[in-house]
């Protein structure tokens, strides 16, 4: 069995390995022409659960047989010009390759001692991100396995600066369609059930400053303590963005923690001709950013920004066996005094080959596209009359509803929506996601790839006006019977 722990002694049989595989894959992507075969959980599941997996096959060819039927064949796409779903982006191949070598290395980046090249990398690229965000040389922040777990590390952050020991009194404001992971957050950390206030938003889904204001003296007047603001620029149903300038004046009058949630819009951040949509960002205290949304990065490669280093202080333990308190002032680098993870992977390489092969302008030139499309999206379900569409995007997402000319119960509307949706799905032609707007079923274009067209867009539009007249003739028939 020694045969197959990767040392010196097997690096060519690593390298016929991986060839392997990496080729299974890259004619698996050649080939793909649906983003999803359309198969259900029961197709699916016995030929798993079939599976003993206390009898290995020995052999890797056979092994990646047998994947091909389980995993390959019937996987989700994103790299799909019709996976329009959620935020997924397609891969870069520096990424890719950034992928390989880390988890061959197979650095943790806990310690210095583990990682060495690998921490001073991590922290170059945290270095490069706030200087993008525009805070300054006290501005610090670590790798976090995603934009929830980010919040979450933020969120702590604020808890332990606020002005009270007493978890009861804290509130924490975010917009009515910001990211679930705030609620889920004030959870975890032992606030109240009702720490979150929810802060309507306006025509264009963004926090309604008024609003804010207005709740930010009222819990000032209760007695109680605004612990944090969570703006959010790029919310997951509509992309938008808050009004940062003015959140941040409103977060220094109220000695409020600014947090600024921005792992789907921080591609703005690379962006030649959108990076204005960040502006007020640099006064935050806390930044989420997800590379792995708008950087075209594979999951997972997110981070946690702060302006002022000396917060993440409320994240450091020591352990003699791994940090010992000496080492702070041995000047030895330990991610682990930033980090709520221990054992951690060395996400930051895909990122830097990314920037090393592609350079900024590279990767903001792909987010701009995706947004042009949006734009141009817009424009083409504004101007058809079966379709409804909420908002115009500010980033790269489109919610919209189709609206029979001849169906005016709206409860019929969402179950034709709910079945074109699904009807889709099980088709494999295109993938497209839901939500609710004002309680009512929409749908969700999530349009993160470049390769997508305008033509990619009018065609999905098609198939799912299509599913819905179904729908509607068979719920006709069925009445009529």
């Amino acid at each position: 069995m020694r045969s197959h722990l990767l040392n010196d002694t097997t690096a060519e049989r690593y390298r016929r390995t991986v060839t392997e595989g990496v080729e299974r894959v890259a004619a698996r992507l050649a080939t793909t022409d649906r983003p999803f075969t359309g198969v259900t959980v029961d197709t699916l599941s016995p030929g798993i659960e079939r599976i003993d997996l206390d009898k290995p096959l020995h052999d890797t060819a056979a092994v990646l047989d047998e994947l091909e039927d389980v995993y390959l064949r019937d996987a989700v796409y994103f790299h799909h010009p019709r996976y329009l779903a959620h935020l997924n982006c397609p891969v870069v191949i520096p990424a890719v390759l950034g992928e390989a070598v880390l988890s061959a290395v197979n650095s943790s980046l806990d310690t210095w001692d583990q990682s060495a090249g690998g921490t001073l990398i991590e922290r170059r690229l945290i270095d490069w991100t706030n200087e993008r965000i525009g805070f300054g040389p006290s501005a610090d922040g670590v790798f976090t396995s995603g934009g929830s777990q980010s919040n979450l590390q933020a969120l702590l952050l604020a808890r332990e600066e606020a002005k009270t020991d007493d978890t009861a009194e804290l509130r924490v404001f975010a917009s009515e369609v910001s990211h679930f992971s705030v609620r889920k957050s004030a959870k975890l950390l032992g606030l109240a059930p009702d720490a979150v206030v929810s802060i309507p938003v306006d025509g264009d889904k963004r926090m309604q400053t008024v609003a804010l204001a207005r709740e930010l003296e009222r819990c000032e007047s209760d007695g109680l303590v605004p612990m944090a603001v969570v703006a959010t620029a790029g919310t997951t149903d509509f992309g938008s963005i808050d009004p940062l300038p003015e959140i941040a004046e409103l977060c220094g009058q109220f000695g409020a923690w600014m947090h600024v949630d921005a792992a789907y819009g921080c591609g703005l951040l690379v962006s030649l001709r959108r990076r204005a949509l960040l502006t007020g960002i640099e006064r935050a205290d806390s930044v989420t950013v997800d590379y792995h949304k708008s950087f075209f990065q594979p999951v997972s490669s997110s981070a946690v920004l702060v302006r002022d280093e000396s917060t993440l202080r409320h994240a450091t333990y020591h352990a003699e066996y791994l940090n010992p308190r000496r080492m702070v002032t041995e000047r030895i680098p330990n991610q682990v005094d930033k980090s709520l993870q221990t054992t951690r992977r060395f996400d930051a390489l895909k990122l830097w080959m990314t920037l090393r092969t592609m350079g900024a302008d590279g990767v903001g030139q792909l987010f701009d596209e995706v947004c042009d499309l949006a734009e141009e999206g817009w424009r083409l379900l504004a101007a058809d009359p079966r379709f409804d569409v909420v908002v115009e995007p500010r980033l790269s997402t489109l919610v919209y509803r189709y609206i029979p000319e001849a169906v005016t119960d709206p409860a019929e509307i969402d179950r034709a929506n709910l079945y074109a949706r699904k009807a889709l799905f099980a088709s494999g032609d295109a993938v497209v996601a839901g939500t609710k707007v004002g309680g009512r079923h929409y749908l969700k274009f999530t349009l993160l790839n470049p390769e997508t067209t305008v033509a990619d867009i009018s065609a999905v539009l098609d198939l799912i006006a299509g599913h819905a007249e179904q729908y509607l003739g068979e719920s006709l028939d069925r009445v009529a019977s």
